[in-house]
């Protein structure tokens, strides 16, 4: 996780960055604001996972420095710090697009438990590795593998053969397999179903591990 302190008194930047650094976080710091959305917007650099932004800062402060990456789009997670610790100055922070607020002086302990609060929260989750009869399904890279074979997949054929990989070896039927790998405008009259099945099997190769219920529908023993 790569966390940006942002604070213009040196010696708090270089105590804020050991006590991360310590916690295991990888940590750049600048003195302004300016020096913050010149480190957001470089290209091709490593994206921030996380900043740390105080509010009184020379050039470009805390405020205006979120409002302008919230403004460009940046939804980066944003821990404001500030010697105020008015209602008012913590709202116009939260207005101003921080995700936390935490007043000076703070205990260090209470720093490093929300920066850890505000990293569980920006990471997205990531859906489970299906695994069934030596298929292996990975949503998230969106690849498929049988016995280590790589099993190229259109959009459809994935998405129903990940419904099948869910059901845990129970029947799925045409109807349900419609609902979840189609949209609404599927005719449901179609042998969409059964023709992405043929492929899936085809695919997938011997020894055939794809069976059909009569009456029932499809199931991944």
């Amino acid at each position: 996780m790569r966390i940006l302190i942002a604070d213009d008194d040196g010696a708090i930047r270089e105590s804020l960055e050991r006590v991360l650094q310590i916690e295991g976080y990888d940590t750049g710091t600048v003195a302004n604001g300016l020096a913050v959305l010149d480190e957001v917007g470089k290209a091709g650099g490593d994206p921030l996972d996380l900043l740390i932004l105080d509010v009184m800062m020379p050039r470009l402060g805390g405020l205006e420095t979120c409002r302008r990456l919230r403004a460009a789009g940046r939804d980066l997670p944003v821990l404001m710090l500030t010697a105020r610790d008015q209602v008012s100055d913590r709202v116009a922070g939260l207005d101003a697009g921080a995700d936390d607020y935490l007043p000076k002086p703070f205990a260090l302990r209470e720093l490093t438990a929300r920066v850890a609060a505000l990293g569980r929260r920006s990471r997205p989750a990531v859906p489970p590795v299906l695994r069934r009869a030596g298929i292996t399904l990975d949503p998230h890279r969106r690849e498929v593998y049988r016995d280590g074979r790589y099993v190229p997949l259109s959009r459809k054929e994935f998405a129903v053969l990940a419904e099948l990989l869910r059901a845990d070896g129970t029947a799925v039927s045409a109807e349900q397999l419609l609902e979840k790998a189609w949209d609404e405008n599927a005719d449901p009259f179609t042998h969409a179903v059964r023709m992405t099945i043929l492929k899936l099997r085809r695919k997938l190769g011997d020894p055939p591990v794809l069976l059909t219920e009569p009456g029932v529908g499809y199931r991944i023993p």
